[in-house]
């Protein structure tokens, strides 16, 4: 699976007491290449988790590559975060989208199916999801 990890996703794999936590380990352990993500990223998973050294180990256990530079991406950022301001995204999911842009074979992965659902690469292109099931 090709994939672009949110930090909802992150958080559920690493928290035993997260409710998508079966989900997302399950997910992971499905993983055979690195998800890709960014560093906004993982610097709310690693908040969430009060555990920077766990995430970073992700980043060194290759479940978790980086694969974004904000400073290459800039314009488009403020291009997203303006179209997008009445949501009030934060930087992470203004990343997700364009990276969604950047690699457009790869879903993201993320517990925010709202969001995501609304966000759109290229302008009008639905982002591909992987999201956990809904509940009954």
């Amino acid at each position: 699976m090709k994939g672009i990890a949110d930090t909802g996703f992150i958080v559920a794999a690493c928290n035993q007491d997260d409710n998508y936590h079966a989900w997302a380990i399950t997910l992971a352990r499905s993983v055979t290449e690195p998800l890709l993500t960014c560093e906004a990223v993982l610097a709310e998973a690693a908040f969430h988790l009060n555990s920077s050294a766990y995430v970073l180990s992700l980043v060194e256990d290759e479940l978790l590559r980086v694969a974004f530079d904000v400073s290459k991406n800039l314009s488009e950022l403020r291009e997203l975060a303006r179209r997008y301001a009445d949501r009030r995204p934060d930087l992470a999911d203004l990343c997700l989208i364009r990276m969604s842009e950047l690699y457009p074979r790869h879903v993201v992965v993320t517990v925010d199916e709202a969001d995501f659902r609304v966000y759109r690469r290229n302008k009008r292109e639905a982002i591909p999801l992987l999201c956990p099931p809904r509940a009954q």
